[in-house]
């Protein structure tokens, strides 16, 4: 099946999704469409979003290890994870930032509204305090593959809006990066519009199309 396929498939599932996949935020009570539940859709119906690590995980590990980064025991996957993302909601709470669970994986999702300003791929002044935050709880949990996703809404054209999403991630990772986060732990990975969340007609849904994705897998003595 063709990449496009997929991504149509997958477009609709979310669509229909959407309508249910509504989880209460822990911290404000909101409710709201869940995108790890609509990863989860794109995941069954191609694996194109939900997939494989960027650049696969046998030459992730092999990085890792050369690094230095131990693995997390076998079983204990999901407490560490636990305390990441109990520290990471607490860091990011009020802020924008979104975070979601699906199994052992964190995904962070950062609008551009609190990231980036339009047609930009510099951090925001204002999002630096949160981006602190969140490069320090990185930084405290060693044992995590970090897959860094930028997404565009679909104003302009594939030659605009995939060097400026793959610049917003890579943007994502030096900043992380400068404040102690491992580059080795890091992938990025630029989709343009291809990934939208929301419906590009409007633009409230342009505004949640923009945005940056970080998603945190957990190193496992079972990968290593």
């Amino acid at each position: 099946m063709s990449v496009s396929k997929r991504i149509a498939m997958a477009a609709a599932a979310t669509a229909l999704l959407a309508t249910t996949a509504c989880i209460t935020d822990p911290n404000t009570g909101e409710k709201r469409i869940s995108k790890a539940a609509i990863g989860g859709a794109l995941g069954a119906v191609g694996g194109y979003f939900a997939g494989d690590l960027i650049g696969g995980k046998h030459d992730r590990t092999e990085k890792i290890v050369g690094a230095g980064i131990g693995a997390i025991a076998g079983g204990a996957a999901g407490a560490y994870m636990d305390k990441q993302e109990q520290e990471l909601r607490r860091k990011t709470a009020g802020t924008g930032v979104e975070v979601e669970r699906n199994g052992n994986e964190l995904v962070l999702n950062m609008p551009s509204g609190v990231t980036f300003a339009t047609n930009s791929y510099t951090v925001q002044p204002q999002f630096q305090t949160t981006l602190n935050e969140v490069a320090q709880t990185l930084a405290a949990y060693p044992s995590t593959y970090i897959d860094i996703y930028g997404h565009t809404d679909s104003t302009g054209g594939d030659a605009i809006n995939i060097p400026l999403s793959r610049n917003r991630a890579q943007a994502v990772a030096n900043y992380l990066s400068q404040r102690g986060v491992n580059p080795a732990r890091m992938a990025t990975q630029g989709f343009g519009s291809s990934q939208p969340v929301a419906d590009n007609n409007t633009e409230a849904g342009k505004q949640a199309n923009r945005r940056v994705e970080i998603r945190i897998v957990p190193v496992e003595n079972t990968n290593v």
